[in-house]
């Protein structure tokens, strides 16, 4: 039995979708969680886990500022001496990566996309040399989509044998049954996420404001989530108009899933999408990107429709032939989508091709 200290940026999106994966290492090794508190902690401590408030500026681009967070976890790993680390998220991955290279402690991390910093050109080459430098000394890196791996291979961030490609997190298809309901006017069009210019709202929003002129009463656009960029004031505008129903931020999506006739998700980049996945699972139709994170969790045609990323007249042609499916025809999509899910993206396999990773001699 080891010790094995998690590093994350976010309490919350650990519980949410890596508990399984926690819960299984728990029972063979003392596991450590250090995150910013934000939700599921207690329960996370009810389990019998110790947690370590650890704070950081999700938001912040500045490497330099930011280098404070290397000194706090060389910190963490002096006082605590784990036998192995886990990262997730690009700061605790860069920081936490060095950290434990220079403390000569094994880790492993988990990319769980690119992010924002790997498209702005300078930014991106920076945080790639970070990479290089984090991941140097690193056991293996996981990463949700063959893109993202394929990327690093080719800035040479690191050596093939040290990647493991998993269908992102994975769904706990238990907590997430396929519930097909009758399709009814209006059409219900979810969107489930950050309220972030990234996730492709600017084309959702003028998508949506022209299906209202071209079908009228036919549909309506539910809003789930909370904001990081200043959108407040147009989904206010869109909601006095009825063409949105927004709903703020929600711990739990499920009842959001089954009202939904489709969800829709026209981000720019994903590492692989939570929402795609959990939304198929429970037997939703998808609209999302042609982007690798988002067009793994669809089979276009079958189970939903890609569109062009960044393009509003693609996106709205794509929410038009869903408004013209019957509902024989809609719920037909939603049950392929749901098989697919079980099919490619069980959070069972997901973990055990995890902890085979990390511990590929233990039977």
């Amino acid at each position: 039995m080891g010790k094995i200290l998690i590093i994350t940026n976010h309490s919350y999106m650990l519980y949410r979708f890596r508990l399984e994966l926690i819960q299984t290492l728990h029972k063979e090794h003392e596991v450590v969680l250090a995150m910013p508190f934000v939700g599921h902690e207690e329960d996370f401590q009810a389990m019998g886990l110790r947690c370590i408030e650890t704070k950081l500026d999700r938001r912040s681009i500045n490497p330099f500022k930011d280098l404070r967070l290397l000194f706090r976890y060389r910190k963490l790993l002096k006082q605590e001496m784990p036998d192995l680390v886990l990262t997730y998220s690009i700061k605790p991955n860069l920081y936490g990566g060095l950290a434990c290279s220079l403390s000569k402690i094994p880790y492993c991390t988990h990319v769980q996309g690119l992010g924002s910093a790997f498209q702005r050109r300078g930014l991106s080459f920076l945080v790639g040399q970070l990479y290089k430098l984090a991941l140097r000394k690193s056991r293996m890196a996981f990463f949700e989509n063959r893109f993202n791996a394929d990327t690093f291979l080719q800035k040479k961030l690191l050596p093939a044998h040290k990647v493991c490609v998993l269908p992102g997190s994975g769904v706990n298809v238990s907590q997430y049954p396929c519930r097909i309901h009758q399709r009814q006017e209006p059409v219900r069009f979810l969107y489930l996420g950050r309220f972030m210019r990234e996730k492709g709202l600017d084309e959702l929003f003028a998508a949506m404001e022209r299906l209202q002129k071209t079908h009228p009463d036919r549909a309506v656009l539910d809003l789930v989530g909370f904001f990081e960029d200043g959108y407040r004031e147009k989904v206010d505008a869109l909601t006095k108009k009825g063409v949105a129903c927004f709903h703020g931020f929600q711990t739990d999506p499920r009842p959001f899933y089954e009202q939904a006739d489709c969800v829709v998700l026209p981000s720019y980049h994903e590492g692989m999408s939570n929402v795609l996945l959990e939304a198929a699972a429970m037997g939703c139709p998808l609209i999302t990107s042609d982007i690798p994170g988002c067009r793994e969790a669809v089979t276009d045609g079958v189970s939903g429709y890609l569109c062009n990323v960044q393009d509003a007249d693609s996106l709205y042609a794509a929410m038009v032939r869903i408004l013209e499916l019957s509902p024989a025809e809609l719920e037909q999509m939603g049950r392929s989508g749901a098989e697919k899910i079980r099919r490619e993206f069980d959070r069972e396999q997901v973990v055990r091709t995890t902890v085979h990773a990390l511990f590929p001699n233990q039977k």
